[in-house]
């Protein structure tokens, strides 16, 4: 339970919701409406064939984040997104071998919660599976 601001939970929440974000101007919406709650997102466009691709999709986020501040220049908070992102890649790996996925990635912080969530479309022409994947990482 959470008295005071928000926990593990609802920052995860925060960047599911970031990663469902249709358009730039979504984004940019949500962006702003939660840091007046003082949670810091970012989010990402991501596609291209899975296994090539999961090293670059860990770079955009990591780079993302960095660039909406909602990170430092640290190696503790580079490894903590990108750690994140592994695994909520990892989530949804079993659909997506093999095939290309395309989507978003959300990112959230609120002090020390960092939640990373991916959202992807999964398949071959318009014969689409879709998966949600979600990692979380503490920093300091």
């Amino acid at each position: 339970m959470v008295l005071n601001g928000y926990g593990s939970r609802q920052i995860a929440a925060i960047a599911i919701q970031m990663a469902l974000t249709k358009t730039r101007e979504e984004e940019t919406e949500q962006k702003a409406l939660f840091a007046k709650q003082g949670i810091k997102t970012a989010a990402v466009d991501c596609g291209g064939e899975f296994i090539s691709t999961v090293k670059k999709f860990m770079e955009r986020a990591v780079v993302a984040a960095k660039r909406e501040g909602v990170i430092r220049e640290t190696h503790s908070e580079q490894g903590a997104v990108a750690g994140a992102t592994r695994e909520a890649l990892s989530q949804i790996s079993l659909k997506a071998v093999g095939f290309n996925v395309g989507g978003k990635i959300g990112i959230a912080r609120y002090n020390d919660h960092v939640s990373v969530a991916v959202f992807f479309g999964i398949g071959l022409l318009h014969l689409d599976e879709v998966a949600v994947g979600l990692g979380h990482r503490v920093v300091s």
